[in-house]
This record gives structure tokens, sequence and C-alpha cells, in this order.
């Protein structure tokens, strides 16, 4: 009899309250042959439920490929608790310190040389430089994933290594100012959260199947802008990882999926961006990745899961939900609890089938 391929997805949850994190770890293959994904690991404790989910799940104790998609400590920290308590193939991180000397110029500081730059990255990115810095320590080979890379079975859509240097890196939080005048997307995005904080009360407002409230004209900061999409085919479908990208990287990932003859809109399975904030999608980066609005009662064929803290009643967004479910998704977010997506996998005892978020009538203002 001839065995069938399959993979599973499982979305491990991080935090509680407003403190979300990414830990996701991926097995695809054949029996006695399978392989092992982990993207980012969230905080020190889903950094060790990891480890024991894949030591119960998938009775390995070696891990393919580790893979840190942007230097927030929320995805990076739980990463290093893999690679102490398990064998790690490769990892791939990018390494912002090692580009001082590519950077330098693009900073007002004619003072600055390219060790006081890099030691300025290393000491803002301290979570991610911990991890690099276990890794040359073990022996665990290190590269950086920018868009055309190949891990294992997926394809890195974004960034590309030039954007990455020249807009992204300079403008990460703790970087020295730069040359042009001009108030960066981070900041404008830091005085917006400030905002939404010192407003507290929710305010909601009435939607419906017709009318979407999301807007297009959307910022997050550059460190979320240069998160690692990643893209794959499993067992013929499509599957779309975004970390906490923005519509820029979004965008960018989706004109060179089509450069690769790859839609998007093929994907069965997608990942929602930064736990389902509203400052990371817009309508028209959906219609683009996932596809236009479908009929009410026309049937999901998509999954979507979001990353969300225990208690975090506000995540994924409502509007970004909607959004979802306008397009012919099921979203579901783990708020505290494991989500997997598996397709020829072993049925797991005592798992049961989740269940999606509703359509919201009323959405945050």
């Amino acid at each position: 009899m001839r065995i069938e391929a399959g993979f599973e997805i499982d979305f491990l949850p991080v935090g509680e309250n407003s403190k979300h994190g990414d830990a996701i770890s991926i097995r695809y293959g054949y029996p006695e042959n399978y392989k092992i994904i982990v993207i980012d690991g969230g905080t020190k404790t889903s950094g060790k439920a990891l480890v024991e989910h894949i030591q119960l799940y998938y009775n390995t104790n070696f891990v393919d490929y580790v893979i840190n998609t942007h230097p927030d400590s929320d995805h990076a920290t739980g990463l290093k608790v893999i690679l102490e308590e398990l064998e790690v193939g490769e990892l791939w991180m990018h390494l912002p310190w090692t580009h001082s000397q590519t950077i330098r110029d693009l900073f007002k500081d004619g003072r600055m040389t390219d060790n006081s730059l890099e030691q300025r990255i290393k000491g803002s990115l301290s979570a991610v430089y911990a991890l690099y810095e276990l890794a040359e320590e073990k022996g665990v080979p290190i590269y950086e994933p920018f868009e055309g890379t190949n891990i294992g079975v997926f394809t890195v859509m974004s960034p590309n290594r030039d954007w990455y240097l020249n807009e992204l890196l300079p403008a990460f939080k703790h970087m020295p100012e730069i040359k042009e005048e001009k108030i960066s997307s981070f900041i404008e995005s830091m005085q917006e959260i400030s905002k939404r904080i010192a407003n507290k009360i929710i305010e909601f407002i009435e939607e419906n199947w017709d009318v979407e409230t999301l807007k297009n004209d959307v910022k997050t900061s550059e460190r979320n802008e240069s998160s690692v999409i990643l893209h794959s085919h499993l067992n013929g479908l499509g599957i779309l990882l975004t970390g906490d990208s923005g519509i820029q990287a979004l965008s960018k990932a989706a004109d060179y999926a089509e450069s690769l003859g790859i839609d998007f809109k093929n994907c069965r399975f997608i990942q929602v961006p930064h736990h389902g904030s509203r400052h990371n999608v817009s309508p028209d980066v959906l219609d683009r990745i996932i596809g236009s609005k479908v009929s009410q009662n026309e049937e999901a064929k998509k999954s979507a899961y979001a990353s969300v803290s225990k208690g975090a009643d506000d995540y994924p967004r409502r509007s970004v939900a909607n959004a979802f479910k306008r397009r012919g998704v099921n979203v579901f977010a783990t708020k505290g609890r494991t989500k997997t997506y598996s397709v020829n996998m072993p049925e797991r005892e005592g798992w049961h089938a989740a269940e999606p978020l509703p359509f919201y009538s009323e959405v945050e203002k």
C-alpha cells in the first residue's frame, strides 16, 4: 500500500492578556522521514512548551530548521530553549549587527564607527543576539532568510535583502537618526499606539457582510515589516506564514510570488499577521493575498490561524476576523490553547476540532 505524505502545523499559545507572541512547529513528510520546523518560540515558557510538544507528538529531539522571523523578544526568546534542549540542524535569522558597515552612511552622526554601530545594534536587539551567540557556541549553522532562499520545503517571499538593508533596518527602534528629514513609520505607528493606550475604552460600530470598516492606509513598524514571510505547497495545498508583517511586506511578497508564477489566493492555510492587528492588513492587500469577497452563504474553504494570548478578548480585532471571513476564510485563535491544522497525519487522542470565530455584527471603532 502506498504511503501518502502528510503535514501538521501547530500554533502553541504564548503569553497572557496583551502580551502576544508566536510559537509555531511544523512536521511534514513521510513516516520515518519527517522534517521538523520551528518558526518563532515566543517566551521562555512557550519555548519549553514547544520542546515538550515536539518530544511528545513528533517523537523526536531533533529539529531540522529553526526560524526567527524578526527580532522582537516575544518571537525570539523561546527559541533559546529550543537550542538548549533539542538538537538543531540549521538556524535561520537576520543578523543586523553584521551589516553595520553597509548601513552606517545612512545616519547623520558622522563620528559613528562600524564597531560602535554594531555594538549599538547588539544592545538594542539583545534577545536575538543572545540566540545568535548560543547557536555559535553550539556549532549550529546560521543563515539569513532573504527573498528567494529555501528553508526545507518553504521559500522566503520577503524581505528582499536590499529593502531590508536600505529602508527597514536603519529605521529600527533605537537606531541613530537617519539623514532624511522625516519621521519613520515606526515613530508614527508608536504615536498611534500611544493614542490607543490613552483611550482604553473600546467603542464599537456596526458592520455587516457588505460593509467593511478595515482601512487601507495603515502602517506597522519596520521591525514588523522585516518579518520573514514563508510560502510552500504541502500535499498540494498552499501555505502562507506571515509573522508580524504589514501591508508593505505582504504586497512585496505578493509581487515576488507573481514573478514566480505563484498566486497567494490559492493558499488554503494562512497565518493572520501580527495576532490580528488592524495595522497590518487592509482590504486591498487581503483581496490580493486571499481573494475577493464571497457570498455570505458560501462555505469557507480556507483556514487562518492567529496567535493570540490567553485572556485577550480584543484580539484578533473583530474587523480583521470579519475581513478574513468575507473572503471565504475560517479564522481560529489560540487564546491559551494549541491549535493544529493537519493533512494525512495520525490523529491525536483527546484532540477535537476547533470552532472558528464567528462573524461579528459589531467591531472596534
